[in-house]
């Protein structure tokens, strides 16, 4: 029974977008009610917040995946090709005959 609770405390996003203060709160909690000795406790907390950490980075990456495919799929200018065609046009604009020039 302790496993299925302490599994079903480590699914899913909510893990994964709490606070470290919240993870121990709700771990310190629920050792306190499952009446674990201080130790077993101790090592449930720590292994919330592992458990916690990891969920956490897996749904960064997660996201981090979903957001590139949708930018990707919008065909934009990436900040290198911004950069070298920006360096291109003040490239260009030098060679033009400044506007003194063309007048006089």
């Amino acid at each position: 029974m302790f496993d299925l609770i302490k599994k079903t405390l480590l699914t899913g996003v909510g893990l994964a977008v709490m606070t470290k203060d919240k993870v121990e709160e709700l771990g310190k909690e629920f050792a306190s009610q499952a009446k674990l000795s201080e130790l077993e406790g101790k090592e449930f907390v720590d292994h919330l917040l592992k458990q916690s950490e990891t969920a956490r980075k897996d749904f960064e990456s997660r996201i981090n995946s979903v957001v590139q495919k949708a930018v990707s799929g919008l065909n934009l200018a990436s900040k290198d090709e911004v950069a070298r065609l920006s360096a291109k046009v003040e490239e260009l604009t030098a060679k033009l005959p400044s506007s003194k020039e063309t007048s006089a």
